[in-house]
């Protein structure tokens, strides 16, 4: 595999030398690359497996048009561990999708489709955040529908079906989904109803409802996302989650963030196990040396959080937790045309 790698980098290098970018490139391939010095501490105590400097991210993406109609996306995260011995669990998007007036069908390993912003980002653009976020698995293989609404496309709904995010349990399981996507100006919203299939022939009912406020310079992401078992939809069981960001200048952003995730008895749920009440609030800074573009990142980011977590063996936010992180994300493009 990395000689299959290195010689498919060689390619694609020397075919770039001859080609010019398209707006609606047939191939388009590029790799992310993002490194960190990190300092992570619980009760004053060093967590040395999350300190230093540690290489975050390495992805492979390539994505293009093979016609008007056919298009793909690939995306390999490199440093990612295979769980099953599987070239595939590595892999986020794998997918193909046919385009006809205002429906698009896909195929293949993708998104999740459930709503909010911070679940929205990519792994590679962050930094800190809910425990929900870090214990969703969020890319998985299925179908899916999409129809735009309207000449203008400012809104679209998407039907899929994919395999539930708790497959671990049982690969026999599924999740339905259903997508609301819009862009009004000053308000965008990401909002869904899911039914996740947490054991054989059980479901775990998701509402989530994600918005972002543009106002000029600055922007707000606000989420609200509730989990409830089919038989019981009290408010017991959600999180919260806020970014406020500035753009200071073309070169330099800065933001604040807020999550909070609580399950008081909700046993459905495996993201935020019962017993969990945390609160993380954090800030950072991020800066684009290069004018006009955005492939090279440094940032800064500072969080810190309270509260309980009822998953001590597999969480990652905690109770009296501190987190620093200083690094640099870099994009290079390989070949477009």
């Amino acid at each position: 595999m990395k000689k299959l790698t290195t010689w498919l980098l060689g390619v694609a290098s020397l075919c770039a030398l001859a080609t010019t970018a398209q707006e609606n490139p047939k191939v388009d391939l590029r790799i992310e690359a993002r490194g960190d010095l990190q300092n992570e501490l619980i009760d004053g105590n060093v967590v040395d497996a999350n300190t230093g400097f540690r290489g975050k991210q390495l992805n492979l993406r390539l994505n293009g048009n093979i016609n008007d109609s056919w298009s793909y996306v690939y995306r390999q995260r490199m440093g990612k561990p295979n769980d099953d011995a599987s070239y595939f669990d590595a892999v986020d998007h794998l997918n193909l999708t046919y385009t006809t007036g205002a429906w698009a069908f896909t195929g293949g390993k993708q998104t999740v489709a459930v709503g909010g912003y911070e679940y929205d980002r990519a792994p590679i653009d962050f930094y800190f955040g809910s425990e929900y976020w870090y214990n969703m698995a969020c890319y998985q293989w299925g179908v899916g529908a999409t129809y735009t609404i309207g000449d203008e496309g400012k809104d679209a709904l998407k039907l899929q079906i994919t395999q539930s995010p708790f497959r671990n349990v049982s690969p026999e399981m599924f999740s339905y989904n259903l997508l609301w996507s819009g862009s009004h100006g000053w308000i965008d919203i990401l909002h869904s109803v899911n039914m996740v299939e947490y054991q054989p022939g059980k479901y775990v009912n998701f509402i989530a409802l994600g918005h972002q406020f543009n106002m000029g310079d600055f922007k707000l992401q606000l989420d609200w996302m509730n989990r409830a078992d089919m038989a019981n939809f009290d408010f017991y069981d959600f999180s919260v989650m806020a970014d406020l960001s500035w753009s200071a200048s073309d070169k330099i952003n800065v933001f604040g963030k807020f999550s909070y995730d609580v399950n008081e008895t909700n046993a459905a749920d495996y993201c935020v196990l019962p017993g969990t009440e945390l609160t993380r609030v954090g800030a950072g800074v991020e800066f684009f040396p290069i004018k006009d573009s955005r492939d090279i990142r440094f940032h800064g980011g500072y969080s810190y959080t309270w509260g309980t977590n009822g998953n001590l063996a597999g969480g990652t936010v905690f109770d009296a937790q501190s987190f620093l992180t200083l690094g640099v994300t870099w994009k290079m493009s390989i070949l477009k045309r």
